[in-house]
């Protein structure tokens, strides 16, 4: 059969790639980005009531009523903003979900979109599959700022799309106050929409606060900003997200997520609902409960020569190798799996032109005994070289 692929050069992702390799070498996954610890018990009895209740048919295509209205309530808590649970609120299979069908409603054939790297890996192909093309912007290690200059002078009449991450995937930075600033007065009065993956919300550390673009009077008319329960809930394989976006917006993406997902699992929505019902609060202690884990694990390879980055937000933390190897990141985090049985995440997969670097990801949402032996094995391994 004579076929042509649409992304020929799109492979296994790195975090499949990677995970597949742990097993293989039977080393510790703090690579790819799941908890290894249970969900809140609460929530996981909510689910066992729901199923026997019996609701177990299709949700509606937006979303359960009750969940959108328990998560514009959670966005009031948050930022002191209201929204409407019919118009503005639109339930997913995750956050990824609600990314592509963002980009399928807004991006056409000849559009440019701008990405800034390291950017998770799942932006460039959607916006290949709607026909645009991605402008991306490096964002320069090790403070990962944003490079407003450099964004200006990649604006053109064919930009329809900015899509900004905050806190960050994988570069565990954040966009500030000024950065949205900055990037309002660059598209104001373009016909540019913003895609803003917000999944990370509440994971700031050291008492920073998150800068949504829905506390933007300018920046929410124009954007679609996105969530995952996954992240908030420690229940990353439930696949629930949500898209808060203006009415219009919200119209344009339902009519992708219709004839895509159409609906999420009805009894996982509506446990969470009952859940947040019950626990409105739930949400409030992530900060606290990752930055113990990030200083942990920080504190255990401080000195090693696997050294802890500074890390502002996720539930990531990079550190930089550079003192023990010069070799690249693949390789090096290849070595790691099979010397140190210890699995991590390298970042130059996340960029078009990788810089040079010596850095590697690591995800600390793990149980503290999974944490300390990882930390442990690097150290053994770092004394070795």
């Amino acid at each position: 059969m004579l076929f042509d692929s649409k992304l020929p050069d799109v492979g296994t992702t790195i975090f499949t790639v990677m995970s597949r390799r742990a097993l293989e070498e039977g080393a510790l996954n703090i690579g790819q980005g799941f908890p290894d610890y249970p969900i809140d018990p609460r929530l996981s009895q909510a689910l066992v009531d729901v199923v026997a209740e019996g609701r177990n048919q299709y949700a509606p295509m937006e979303g359960v009523t009750e969940l959108r209205e328990q998560i514009a309530r959670k966005l009031f808590l948050s930022y002191g903003l209201e929204f409407d649970p019919q118009s503005e609120i639109t339930v997913t299979c995750g956050g990824t979900e609600a990314l592509y069908d963002a980009i399928q409603a807004v991006v056409r054939v000849g559009d440019d979109v701008i990405i800034f790297d390291p950017a998770y890996d799942a932006y460039e192909p959607a916006v290949r599959l709607a026909g645009g093309r991605c402008i991306r912007i490096p964002l320069t290690p090790p403070a990962f700022r944003h490079d407003w200059d450099r964004v200006r002078g990649a604006l053109t009449e064919r930009t329809r799309l900015i899509i900004i991450n905050s806190p960050q995937n994988p570069s565990c930075s954040i966009a500030d106050a000024s950065d949205l600033e900055s990037l309002a007065a660059l598209v104001r009065d373009r016909p540019i929409s913003i895609l803003a993956d917000e999944v990370y919300e509440h994971v700031l550390y050291d008492g920073r606060r998150h800068a949504s673009v829905l506390a933007h009077p300018e920046l929410r008319q124009r954007s679609f900003a996105v969530f995952s329960f996954g992240k908030t809930l420690h229940a990353t394989g439930w696949r629930v997200g949500y898209c808060i976006a203006p009415a219009a917006l919200t119209r344009e993406l339902r009519k992708v997520h219709q004839f895509n997902t159409f609906s999420i699992a009805s009894p996982l929505q509506h446990a969470i609902a009952r859940y947040l019902a019950q626990n409105p609060d739930a949400w409030k202690g992530l900060a606290g409960f990752f930055q113990a884990k990030r200083d942990l694990l920080a504190g255990r390879l401080r000195g090693s020569g696997i050294e802890p980055v500074p890390a502002a937000g996720t539930y990531f933390q990079l550190v930089d190798y550079g003192a023990l190897s010069q070799a690249g990141d693949v390789d090096f985090a290849d070595r790691l799996i099979r010397e140190a049985k210890v699995a991590t995440i390298p970042l130059s997969p996340f960029y078009a032109a990788p810089p040079a670097m010596t850095l590697l990801r690591l995800c600390i949402a793990k149980k503290d005994e999974t944490l300390q032996a990882a930390a442990d094995q690097l150290c053994e391994f770092a004394k070795s070289l």
